[in-house]
């Protein structure tokens, strides 16, 4: 897996608000065992900022899809299969979200649809596999 620095490339227009999440989501997904709580709070976190006013741009969901985009940037044999989908979902079509929402939205990418998703999550303290 890719070190926080290796995937993190901050574009000109990114909002620095993005860095601590992104790093937090990192932190979460080399975590072993997983601590589902966390991960999913650290999901949550990042998409409730790319659904803001705020976070909303075209920089920071590219960021984010660009960041979970690397085929070793987190590893899904060591997640819940729920958490892998949305994950997959966030590196899919999430850079589409400003500049082509229609795409976005058909493959229930945008932060929106994805926050939904993320909030029904299921957790739980010992590592439970596929």
């Amino acid at each position: 897996m890719q070190s926080f620095e290796q995937l993190y490339h901050s574009a000109a227009n990114v909002d620095a608000a993005l860095r601590p999440l992104m790093e937090r989501l990192h932190q979460c997904l080399t975590l072993r065992p997983v601590d589902s709580p966390a991960l999913k709070a650290a999901i949550v976190a990042v998409l409730e900022f790319l659904a803001s006013a705020i976070g909303r741009t075209d920089a920071n969901c590219r960021a984010v899809d660009f960041f979970l985009a690397p085929d070793d940037a987190w590893d899904t044999d060591q997640l819940p299969e729920p958490f892998v989908d949305i994950l997959a979902d966030m590196s899919s079509a999430l850079h589409d979200t400003v500049s082509a929402p229609l795409i976005a939205a058909n493959f229930q990418s945008t932060p929106e649809q994805l926050l939904e998703r993320a909030r029904r999550l299921l957790t739980w303290s010992t590592p439970r596999w596929r």
